[in-house]
């Protein structure tokens, strides 16, 4: 009678894991709306205190999302090489609470760009799509922030 019961109970939790695991990553496109506050931005420059092709910058932002709560609810983190052509080719990291998504890019302006989803983890581990950034203003400076995800 043991074993009947032993099996049955190994099947059930095979059958949770595997849908517990299934949930863990998106398995539709989605959007996400979001806006930033930059928290700090560090650039660093050659000797002469001009700005030069390699020159790199390091910005941190906080992200929000006001229509859940007013306090933040993940961070970015990204690094900019500038091109000496104007523009920076970017890489960054946004810390959501569900997982991260890796981006990357040519920004030519921080008025308004959109860079290339690169992949992610924890819920966005299949993720890919774009994220545009619409520069809103202030001191210290605002994004909004729409990332549409495909799988």
């Amino acid at each position: 009678m043991k074993k009947p019961v032993l099996v049955l109970a190994a099947a059930a939790a095979a059958v949770a894991t595997s849908s517990t695991m299934g949930a863990q990553a998106l398995d539709q496109p989605g959007t996400i709306k979001i806006t930033d506050r930059l928290v700090k931005h560090i650039h660093v420059r050659g000797p002469d205190k001009s700005t030069h092709a390699g020159d790199l910058d390091f910005y941190r932002q906080s992200l929000y999302n006001k229509g859940i709560t007013p306090t933040a609810i993940g961070h970015s983190d990204f690094t900019c090489m500038n091109t000496g052509t104007g523009s920076q080719s970017c890489t960054g990291t946004y810390f959501l609470p569900q997982g991260k998504i890796m981006v990357g890019g040519v920004i030519a302006s921080r008025l308004f760009y959109e860079l290339a989803i690169l992949g992610g983890t924890g819920i966005y581990d299949n993720v890919n799509g774009s994220v545009v950034a619409t520069f809103l203003g202030g001191v210290p400076s605002r994004e909004f922030l729409v990332f549409r995800l495909g799988v």
